[in-house]
């Protein structure tokens, strides 16, 4: 005997309740006109809720190239000054006390954790303001790469680290909604396809699967299962 599964996809889903609401021009419709109408209006919201989640996550997948390059670019010259500065300190052309405008460690001379977005802003700020305020009390400007060059990338890098995470939570916000929408979508396909066998349950076996896959109701075998057997049963 074969077994019926619910869609396990959110296309299959939407494909098996458009079967269903196509078939509402039947003259012997083998669910009712309210599911029907039930199934009508719901499509129409699936619909709309994947068509949002699929602009979304287009959109923040075109954008991430250009957020890893600038991710990249960031990560590169503020670890860069971060190695001048120390080598600045080791020429003695700047004072190993300073280090504390910096928020660095007098005594370490490795550069900080930039491996995840948020030490690269933490660390790019602080670099930041400690070259500016030592440069503001007389002190010599690091060059190659300057602090200007530093903070342009930095500010670029912020920009779209800012609008990655809209992106982000907008298709995060989508997903979410899908997924509810998939839970009353599983509950309505179950109903129409109990209400449709219902309607064929007098049928011999063959002509009821055949009634039942027309409207949209997908059936499986059993390994081992052969479809000839399995249907006249």
């Amino acid at each position: 005997m074969p077994y019926r599964r619910l869609p396990n996809t959110n296309q299959a889903r939407l494909r098996s309740l458009r079967n269903a609401v196509n078939m509402g021009d039947s003259f012997d419709l083998a669910f009712p006109y309210k599911t029907l109408e039930d199934a009508k209006g719901f499509v129409v919201r699936y619909e709309r809720a994947l068509l949002e989640y699929k602009q979304c996550a287009e959109k923040q997948f075109a954008t991430n190239k250009k957020y890893q390059n600038t991710l990249k670019a960031a990560r590169l010259y503020i670890s860069h000054f971060i190695q001048v500065l120390h080598m600045c300190i080791a020429r003695r052309e700047i004072k190993p006390e300073n280090k504390l405008l910096y928020g660095l460690d007098e005594n370490s001379t490795t550069v900080p954790d930039l491996s995840s977005e948020e030490h690269l802003l933490e660390w790019g700020k602080k670099v930041i303001d400690g070259e500016i305020q030592r440069t503001g009390k007389g002190g010599v400007p690091i060059y190659n790469p300057a602090i200007a060059k530093v903070r342009v990338h930095y500010d670029i890098f912020q920009e779209c680290y800012n609008d990655q995470k809209v992106l982000q939570n907008n298709t995060a916000r989508t997903v979410e909604n899908v997924s509810l929408l998939n839970e009353i979508a599983d509950t309505l396909i179950l109903e129409i396809w109990d209400q449709v066998e219902a309607h064929f349950a007098g049928l011999p076996l063959p002509e009821r699967l055949k009634k039942c896959r027309e409207y949209g109701i997908i059936y499986y075998y059993r390994k081992g299962e052969g479809k000839e057997n399995s249907e006249q049963g």
